[in-house]
């Protein structure tokens, strides 16, 4: 599921700034602190990554598929 979210674009006479608000589903699920500093990193001119620059660790578990004996048969 997405989250739509609109540019804002602020002219403050020589310098201009433009700003992405975060919905607050996606900053909560994602535990964003105020402050917290992030990265932006440039896929193409279509796609855009915000990437945390201290890591934490995932709150989602991941787990190893178990091979069975079959699965290693057939390898």
């Amino acid at each position: 599921m997405g989250y739509k979210v609109k540019i804002q674009k602020v002219d403050r006479g020589v310098t201009k700034s433009f700003y992405v608000n975060f919905p607050a589903a996606v900053a909560e699920s994602a535990q964003i602190e105020k402050g917290e500093e992030m990265e932006w990193l440039i896929e193409d001119r279509n796609m855009f990554v915000l990437k945390r620059t201290n890591t934490k660790k995932s709150i989602v578990k991941k787990t190893k598929k178990k091979t069975t004996e079959k699965q290693k048969s057939r390898a």
